[in-house]
C-alpha cells in the first residue's frame, strides 16, 4: 500500500506518502514536504488561527502536487489518503480534512482519519531502530505534556498530562519573557548553551508528590519573577548589554534545566510504575538535546533505552500522518463521505488495531 498523508493540525503544513514496502518495493517515506508558517505568525508573537488556517488553504494542493512529482506518483498509484482530523485548531484541521476527503472521493480512495498525537506516537516508526511492545511514550509539544502505556497500536493508556500549560508552550512563553521571538522554544535553547549552569535554581514542580501529572505554569511565573528581579537595577533601568545577555542566557539555562529534570523524574516514575525499560519521547520539544541526553541516562540506568524520531520528524509533519494512517487502513478504518474535525480527542478513545 502506499499512502498520503495531510498534516493541518496547526501551523505547519505537512504532506508526505509512505509505502509499506510490499512485494519488491522497499519500506518508508517516498516523499515529503513541509511548509512552516513561522514567518505568518512572527509579527503577533504566537499562532492566529485565522492566518494558519488561510496558508494552508493556500498551501496543502501545491505541496500534494509537488509530493506526487517528487515521488514520480500520480494518484493512481494511490491506496488511501490520510489526514489529521484532531485534536488542534478546529479552522486549520477542517482545511486538511476537507481536501483529504475530497481528494479520496474524486481519486476513489479511502479517507482515513489520523489522532495527531498518534501520529507522533508512532513517528519513532519511522527511523530503521524502532522500538518494541510495550513502551512507555511521553508525547511534549506546545499543546500536549503525557505520558502514555502502549502496548500496540490502539492500545493506550493514559498515565499522566499537563494539568495547565504544555512543555513547549511554557518553553514559548518564557523565551517571550527572554525578549526573544516566536517560535521561542528552540531560541531559548539555544541561549542556554551559553549559560553557566547552577548561578539560578527554579522549581521541579509536581515531583514532590506522587503521581504522573505534569504542571508548568508555576515555573513559567517563577522564570517571569527571577527575569525581573534580575535583569533590571534597583532603579528599575536595564542592566548593561552584556551583563544583560549572559542573565538571560543563564536564566535560560536554569529553566530548561528545571523542565528536563521535570521531565525526566516523571518518565522514570512511569517507567517503573508499569515495569518497563523502553522509553519513546515524541513531538516538538523531543528535539530538545538536553532533554534527550537526560532521558538517556535516565532509561540506561533502568537497563533500557529511548526511542525518537529524527528532528525533522518531531515537529508536525505529514509523514507520521501517512504511516499512522496506514496502519489505520490496514485495520480496516475509513471514513465515510461525511467528516468531522475534533479540535479535542482523547488518544485512549482509540481502537486498537
Amino acid at each position: 500500500m502506499r499512502i498520503l498523508g495531510i498534516e493541518t493540525s496547526c501551523d505547519e503544513t505537512g504532506i508526505a506518502i509512505y509505502d509499506d514496502g510490499q512485494g519488491d518495493r522497499p519500506e518508508g517515506i517516498l516523499a515529503h514536504q513541509l511548509y512552516s508558517q513561522i514567518a505568518v505568525h512572527a509579527d503577533y508573537g504566537g499562532v492566529v488561527p485565522e492566518l494558519a488556517s488561510r496558508d494552508h488553504v493556500r498551501k496543502t494542493i501545491p505541496l500534494i502536487k509537488a509530493v506526487l512529482k517528487e515521488a514520480n506518483l500520480t494518484p493512481q498509484d494511490l491506496d488511501g489518503v490520510a489526514y489529521t482530523a484532531g485534536p488542534g485548531l478546529v479552522g486549520a484541521l477542517l482545511v486538511g480534512c476537507s481536501i483529504g476527503r475530497s481528494l479520496a472521493y474524486g481519486w476513489d480512495l479511502p479517507a482515513v482519519p489520523v489522532h495527531h498525537m498518534e501520529g507522533h506516537l508512532l513517528a519513532p516508526m519511522l527511523e530503521d531502530d524502532v522500538p518494541e511492545f510495550p513502551f512507555v511514550a511521553l508525547l511534549v509539544s506546545g499543546g500536549h505534556t503525557m505520558l502514555v502505556r502502549v502496548d500496540g497500536i490502539g492500545q493506550y493508556k493514559l498515565l499522566g498530562e499537563s494539568v495547565d500549560d504544555a512543555a513547549g508552550e511554557a518553553f514559548d512563553k518564557t523565551a517571550k519573557l527572554l525578549g526573544l521571538d516566536y517560535p521561542g522554544g528552540p531560541a531559548l535553547s539555544k541561549m542556554a548553551e551559553s549559560g553557566v549552569a547552577g548561578r539560578f535554581k527554579l522549581p521541579r514542580p509536581m515531583t514532590d508528590r506522587p503521581g504522573l501529572d505534569f504542571s508548568f505554569s508555576g515555573l513559567k511565573t517563577a522564570a517571569g519573577t527571577l527575569v525581573r528581579k534580575e535583569c533590571f537595577s534597583s532603579d528599575g533601568k536595564s542592566l548593561a548589554d552584556d551583563i544583560l545577555k549572559q542573565t538571560h542566557a543563564e536564566i535560560a539555562n536554569a529553566f530548561q534545566q528545571a523542565v528536563v529534570d521535570t521531565l525526566a523524574i516523571k518518565c522514570k516514575r512511569a517507567l517503573q510504575q508499569e515495569d518497563l525499560n523502553r522509553l519513546v519521547i515524541a513531538g516538538g520539544v523531543s528535539a530538545n538535546t538536553a532533554l534527550r541526553e537526560k532521558l538517556a541516562i535516565t532509561t540506561k540506568k533502568l537497563g533500557g533505552s529511548v526511542f525518537y524520531p529524527r528532528p525533522e520528524f518531531c515537529t508536525d509533519n505529514g509523514a507520521m500522518i501517512a504511516y499512522a494512517g496506514l496502519q489505520r487502513l490496514k485495520a480496516g478504518t475509513h471514513a465515510d463521505l461525511t467528516f468531522k474535525a475534533s479540535p479535542r480527542w482523547s488518544l485512549d478513545s482509540l481502537p486498537a488495531v
